[in-house]
């Protein structure tokens, strides 16, 4: 049997800066689409999905991430305009000051409760489900489309 077609796997990470209450990190993206937006990127053949969001972070901030929950998984086929993908997003936390490092051209340290720049992919989404999980512990709710397959 041949091996199935699937999206390409991304991760995100939401950083919440130690030193800083209610901080958290957004890159400005070096390339297209640009805006800002969490860090994150591609999962490697072979690497944990954990791996690869600390892996991620360090790259594009140079911070050394703690993980410590998923906050959710986000497949809207139209969430990257570059072509479907499906990313897991975790929180996490770590000290130091940021600095853009591979594909983010520079670093925005804002208060998860107020963030004024333009939004790349559907990080306003997941920062809308960020707060409502600072609130109540809740991961992201799950947000089914509608079923293109016959339902057994």
């Amino acid at each position: 049997m041949p091996a199935p077609t699937t999206p390409p796997v991304t991760v995100d990470v939401i950083i919440e800066l130690r030193a800083r209450a209610g901080a958290i990190v957004l890159i400005e993206r070096r390339h297209p689409p640009l805006g800002f937006a969490l860090p994150g990127g591609f999962v490697d053949v072979g690497e944990r999905l954990e791996d690869a969001a600390i892996r991620e972070a360090y790259e594009e901030t140079g911070l050394t991430v703690t993980l410590r929950s998923l906050l959710g998984c986000y497949s809207d086929p139209a969430r990257d305009p570059r072509g479907q993908t499906v990313s897991a997003v975790y929180v996490g936390c770590a000290d130091g000051v940021p600095h853009a490092g591979d594909d983010a051209a520079a670093i925005r340290v804002v208060q998860a409760t107020h963030i004024t720049v333009p939004l790349a992919f559907d990080h306003r989404q997941i920062l809308d489900d960020y707060l409502v999980f600072l609130l109540t512990g809740r991961a992201a709710p799950v947000r089914p489309g509608k079923v293109t397959a016959a339902m057994p």
